[in-house]
């Protein structure tokens, strides 16, 4: 079986977005990918992204980490939405989600390069 495994026209992301600080398109958990409508190759390419960071870290690790970042983001900047697009592991995913080889070429924690240094692209202009 490959994983992630892909979930279309879920209300999943229509649930999540309720308590979310932005409209949830599609989010990685665990082994599953739940989008609201259909996934173009760039949001599963953006997904799969975060399953490989959650898989990375066993799982667990990386919801806790994401969290961690997350609520620095939220002190710093007082914004859900902004606070969500400087979590590292969303750096990573935006930047990259473009570029359908690369996970092929992808390092291990590569999301770490985005605690310190990297802009995340706005995902409005690519």
């Amino acid at each position: 079986m490959k994983f992630p495994i892909f979930y279309e026209n879920s209300k999943m992301p229509v649930l999540l977005s309720k308590v979310a600080p932005i409209k949830v398109w599609a989010f990685s958990f665990a082994f599953w990918v739940f989008c609201r409508g259909e996934m173009s190759d760039r949001t599963k390419n953006h997904e799969t992204i975060h399953y490989v960071q959650q898989r990375e870290m066993l799982f667990v690790l990386q919801w806790i980490a994401y969290a961690i970042f997350w609520l620095i983001g939220y002190a710093k900047k007082r914004n859900g939405t902004s606070a969500y697009y400087e979590n590292p592991f969303e750096k990573e995913a935006y930047d990259n989600d473009n570029d359908l080889e690369y996970l092929q070429k992808r390092k291990h924690y590569a999301w770490t390069d985005y605690i310190w240094n990297g802009n995340v692209k706005d995902p409005k202009e690519s």
